[in-house]
């Protein structure tokens, strides 16, 4: 199992980000869209116990069918701090990548890449971890400004830091619905992160695999906190 450092406080773990991103890979386009395997991962978090259930849910690119899924539950171990999300969620998150009995293929986080205050959110965390391919697709803008794109589905706008770096997109993945936030985590570019994108949001405004993850995350969740009233 791939295993990773809680850091002791917030400066050590600004010290991580620096560090690792570094390792970050960034002229490589990916595996192209709707071919091979593709992962959604999420988390879900039972504050008052400090308790985190994670998923990982392994669809067929190409028809989004479930190929394999797996859960790990954990205790919270770091604080919550913007910016540094990723180490209350990547130790769980690797377990559950452990778990399954299939590669993952790329894979897809509820949450940033390149598009972090440091560059270096949670989807280029787990990729450099890993050595997989990973984008980010957010439900929100972290701190990043952009244009509201236009109305039909695959409709985008630069997603701009102050320098006028575009590190991501507002992406529209349905006619007339809010757009999702899209950034290359490791290993991938932001054309491919797109592209897998629209293909795995072919019905919902979410890409297929967070909705099949996050729905995964919240029962094994569930069954933790019955788990500890029944102890």
């Amino acid at each position: 199992m791939t295993t990773i450092r809680t850091p002791a406080d917030e400066a050590e773990a600004r010290a991580v980000q620096d560090e690792l991103r570094r390792l970050v890979v960034l002229d490589e386009a990916g595996p192209a869209a709707g071919t091979g395997l593709v992962t959604g991962v999420d988390v879900a978090y039972d504050d008052e116990r400090d308790i985190v259930a994670a998923a990982a849910v392994v669809l067929d690119a190409a028809t989004l069918d479930v190929v394999d899924r797996a859960t790990a539950v954990g205790r919270v171990a770091f604080p919550y701090v913007p910016g540094l999300l990723a180490f209350r969620e990547i130790p769980t998150v690797l377990a559950a990548l452990d778990a399954l009995t299939s590669e993952p293929g790329l894979v897809v986080c509820d949450g940033y890449g390149r598009a972090h205050p440091r560059r270096f959110g949670l989807a280029s965390h787990l990729g450099v971890l890993t050595g997989l391919p990973v984008i980010g697709v957010a439900k929100n803008p972290f701190t990043f400004s952009y244009e509201q794109p236009a109305d039909r589905r695959g409709d985008f706008s630069p997603l701009l830091a102050d320098d006028g770096e575009e590190v991501g997109r507002a992406l529209r993945t349905q006619d007339g619905v809010k757009p999702v936030f899209v950034s290359v985590g490791h290993r991938t570019d932001l054309d491919t992160a797109c592209a897998h994108t629209l293909r795995l949001a072919w019905d919902f405004r979410l890409p297929e695999t967070t909705r099949q993850a996050d729905t995964l995350c919240r029962q094994a969740l569930r069954d933790a906190v019955e788990g500890t009233r029944g102890n």
